[in-house]
């Protein structure tokens, strides 16, 4: 790990853009932003040739990537693949999500997720659990064989994971009363997805910790004048997070426009749900002896429904700007502030600020990742 200095770049910090600055990064961490005239003498320079420098990006939903499906490969090298496919397109930090499962396939992916993390695989900072203990009534393209009740230790394997974050995704009306509080009582971030609650389902999870929503609008209740569903709960209140795919085909581009300025600033996150043709060439794949095809960037089934995306993250933020019109600024905080806030991270990284990781990405005006650091090192 060296010392060194990013300049003629346009500096994104995570709440401004800087123009004549310079980044030094020291020991793995962000050291200062100074004047370009600054820069400290004998300290590698870096010039990043007039790109936007902007923190690595965060996605707590990646299924797959890199050719490599979770449920298929839950070890080190599997995870280890997954990364390296999104790492390309800008992603720094991720929770590999592993799809409804049988025990073992749950146990083996907290396993290699924790020997992920404790032999420093880079950007990997924990696991998101979608399932099973969903609602089949919204199961999307999970297998409603395997959906099924929580078992009576299932806290005890969701708390299992030692040196990383878990996420779990529930359907909350699934769940016995008090369940959801233990969970976040001992760590757990519970969100709610694969769900026919209503209003009042969601309020009582909400009471209990919840803490988001899994892929606002998709598999879930729908919000209508009288029923506010899952979907209208989850942008009304002003203390949990959403994440949406925002591809332009799991939810529409006016409608992601209405729900980024219906929720509460600092509580939408971008996210992938990626499946393994991100950074891949291979374009198909198998999912529960199924095979799910991506085509223009939409991955399905032969019957047209929707299987997780082929999105990355820088994609997704250049979709917030040019289908949406959200400004860069605020694009970029949804794809790495906001969720690193949802993760109880915001104080380590989702910035370019003194004290926090050095992960940031590099990219052109076309949206284009050219390089990328974890820690201060590429």
């Amino acid at each position: 790990m060296t010392d060194f200095a990013i300049t003629n770049a346009r500096i994104f910090d995570g709440t401004d853009f800087h123009h004549g600055k310079a980044v030094i990064v020291r020991n793995g961490k962000v050291d200062a932003i100074v004047e370009s005239r600054d820069i400290p003498e004998n300290i590698n320079v870096i010039d990043a040739k007039n790109q936007t420098l902007a923190p690595g990006l965060i996605d707590v939903q990646v299924n797959g990537g890199g050719g490599v499906l979770l449920n298929d490969e839950p070890n080190v090298d599997g995870i280890r693949a997954i990364m390296a496919g999104h790492r390309k397109y800008g992603t720094t930090a991720m929770l590999p999500t592993l799809i409804t499962d049988h025990r073992d396939k749950m146990e083996s992916a907290i396993k290699a997720v924790t020997d992920a993390i404790n032999q420093n695989i880079p950007g990997i900072v924990g696991i998101h659990l979608e399932g099973p203990y969903l609602n089949a009534e919204r199961k999307g393209v999970h297998d409603a064989n395997i959906i099924r009740p929580m078992e009576d230790d299932a806290i005890d394997l969701l708390t299992r994971l030692p040196n990383g974050r878990v996420l779990v995704t529930m359907a909350p009306e699934k769940a016995a009363k008090g369940t959801i509080k233990k969970l976040a009582d001992r760590g757990v971030l519970v969100c709610a997805g694969h769900t026919a609650g209503t209003y009042s389902h969601i309020q009582a999870a909400i009471a209990e910790g919840m803490r988001g929503f899994t892929h606002l609008f998709n598999a879930m209740s729908p919000m209508t004048h009288r029923e506010p569903g899952v979907a209208g709960t989850a942008m009304a209140d002003d203390n949990t997070w959403c994440g949406l795919i925002a591809d332009g085909y799991h939810v529409h581009p006016a409608v992601l426009k209405v729900a980024i300025h219906a929720k509460a600033k600092g509580k939408i996150m971008l996210v992938t749900d990626a499946m393994p043709t991100v950074g891949a060439d291979e374009k198909c794949f198998i999912l529960g002896g199924e095979e799910i095809i991506a085509t223009d960037g939409r991955c399905a089934l032969a019957d047209g429904t929707l299987a997780g995306s082929d999105l990355d993250m820088i994609a997704a933020v250049k979709n917030c700007v040019e289908m949406v019109g959200i400004d860069l600024g605020e694009a970029l905080r949804m794809a790495s502030l906001y969720p690193a806030a949802f993760l109880k991270l915001d104080d380590v990284m989702g910035r370019i600020a003194p004290g926090y990781q050095a992960d940031m990405i590099l990219f052109d005006d076309d949206y284009n990742v050219t390089r990328s650091w974890i820690k201060g090192t590429e």
